[in-house]
């Protein structure tokens, strides 16, 4: 008995101390997880504490974005408007746009802070200034040269332009002589001669235009000149079975070109800008007076015919003119009067008057860009009748209307290409011609 109650005092004993171990144990066990669980949560908050400064740093960097990119767009826009104003006043219309004591002047709306924190950033301030305002009156818009006197663009101050062209011109019509009388509307006797003339002509002139003040420019021009007649003829009423042909051709110098031209306004106060012209023709071609001449006959019936063509008119004209130009972007209106004054000459048939004219240009021209444009004109002169000797021939008047077309293309800051056609409207016009010219600007 004492022996088992020693056993079971030592077994009590015993697991006693089992027990005790393994509530230490268990508290070591607690103490590490609760170390654990305070480190996890000590990371977490740190993680925690990091992606809201991260969210603070892109809120901030995105409201300045929205910053720099609404003052960018501020400024593309003025830039925009500056380009757009510029390229009317260089290209397009210059006079039609108002003028102004100073272009726009960008502004931006940024914070003085924001500017200093971010370098990179536009300043705040204007950046730009307006330029000053030139000495030069408001130049004329540059068309399409239609004439010598319509289209194209004064020459600047101390500028030289060579300018090389070449044109081409036909012209056909039918003439009837009657050498004859009638006794009944139906019934003439005599001679009725019908005769068909066709003349294609060919000029290369050379150009040379100098600007003598932003106002005044001078030209004169060379001009060689080929020129082709073909004339067919039959007598109507004699019985003649074959038409007779005859061809005249010549190439010479033609008649020089002296042009003055003077810019009377600037087109402010929504006036019109003046241009006037002065063009001189001086007769160093071939005349029609000095030609030779081929007789013939036929069915007995006398025939005299030209053999060669002539290069230029014989005799001095003066053509003073005014031209307006009024500019309403990206259109331009134009107009031109002008007054031929023909001096009188001496040849073998006695004192020949050829007749003065008057005329007018109209139209209208089209910027389709910087580098393009058009225009569209109407062109129409009144010659008077030719007087020898002191009388009139009568029927000697003259009606020239032409449709003109034009076109224009800047091929370099030097460099345009000018090509204009005209049409002809009236009986005594060409029925066609078509100028190519190539001004070129040093």
């Amino acid at each position: 008995m004492t022996k088992d109650f020693n056993e079971m005092e030592m077994n009590n004993k015993f697991g006693h101390k089992n027990c005790l171990f393994m509530r230490l144990i268990n508290c070591i066990i607690f103490i590490a997880c609760l170390f654990f669980i305070s480190e996890s949560y000590a990371e977490t908050s740190k993680s925690e504490n990091s992606l809201e400064q991260y969210r603070q740093l892109l809120a901030e960097q995105e409201k300045k974005f929205e910053a720099q990119r609404q003052i960018l767009n501020q400024q593309g826009n003025e830039l925009e408007q500056l380009r757009k104003h510029l390229d009317a006043l260089s290209n397009q219309a210059p006079g039609a746009v108002e003028k102004a004591s100073s272009p726009p002047q960008a502004t931006t709306t940024a914070n003085k802070d924001e500017t200093e924190k971010t370098p990179d950033q536009p300043p705040s301030g204007p950046v730009g200034q307006a330029p000053p305002k030139s000495k030069e009156p408001e130049r004329p818009p540059e068309m399409p040269r239609l004439t010598e006197t319509v289209g194209g663009v004064l020459t600047r101050k101390g500028k030289i332009v060579v300018e090389p062209a070449l044109s081409y011109s036909f012209a056909g019509n039918n003439r009837v002589f009657v050498d004859a009388f009638t006794f009944l509307p139906a019934i003439t006797i005599g001679l009725t001669d019908i005769r068909q003339v066709k003349r294609h002509s060919i000029f290369a002139s050379l150009g040379l235009r100098y600007g003598v003040t932003s106002r005044l420019e001078v030209e004169a021009r060379v001009p060689y000149v080929y020129r082709a007649d073909i004339q067919r003829a039959r007598p109507f009423n004699i019985g003649a079975a074959n038409d007779q042909v005859f061809n005249a051709d010549g190439n010479n110098i033609g008649d020089l070109e002296f042009t003055a031209r003077y810019q009377l306004s600037d087109g402010s106060g929504g006036w019109p800008i003046l241009v006037g012209n002065m063009l001189t023709t001086v007769p160093t071609g071939k005349s029609p007076f000095d030609l030779k001449y081929e007789e013939t006959s036929i069915e007995g019936t006398p025939f005299r015919f030209p053999i060669e063509a002539p290069t230029g008119t014989g005799f001095f004209t003066f053509q003073p003119s005014l031209t307006a130009l009024y500019p309403t972007a990206p259109a331009v209106f134009f107009g031109n009067l002008n007054y031929t004054y023909t001096m009188s000459t001496n040849e073998s048939i006695g004192k020949i008057d050829a007749g003065d004219a008057v005329g007018m240009t109209f139209g209208m021209g089209f910027s389709v860009n910087n580098r393009t444009s058009f225009n569209l004109g109407y062109s129409h002169r009144h010659f008077f009748d030719t007087k020898i000797d002191g009388n009139t021939i009568s029927g000697s008047a003259l009606d020239i209307g032409q449709l003109l077309l034009g076109y224009s293309f800047r091929y370099s800051k030097q460099t345009n290409y000018n090509l204009s056609v005209g049409v002809g409207t009236t009986d005594n016009a060409q029925d066609v011609s078509i100028n190519l010219r190539v001004p070129m600007t040093f």
